[in-house]
């Protein structure tokens, strides 16, 4: 055993009016009982949506700078009738 770490316990000892010994054997029943509190569990996130299978087949076959142009082109289409009060 290291000597600095004998001499802390026999001051922890001394410190609480007990033995070296009976400081090493509440030491040994802790570490062989092993309290130690579970692990948690690992957190799971939910799903968000069941939807599998990828895109729609009228999209399947697009790149990514196809289908963001598509969707730019439909969000000004809805733009421009944003302030028509007929349409509300």
């Amino acid at each position: 055993m290291p000597d600095d770490l004998l001499r802390l316990a026999k001051r922890k000892a001394a410190s609480e009016g007990r033995t070296l010994t009976s400081l090493i054997e509440e030491g040994l029943r802790t570490v062989v009982a092993d309290r130690r509190a579970p692990a948690k569990a690992k957190h799971i996130m939910p799903r968000v949506s069941s939807a599998t299978g990828g895109l729609m087949p009228e999209f399947a076959g697009m790149s990514y700078s196809e289908l963001e142009e598509l969707d730019d082109l439909e969000y000004a289409e809805r733009m421009k009738h944003f302030n028509d009060p007929a349409r509300r």
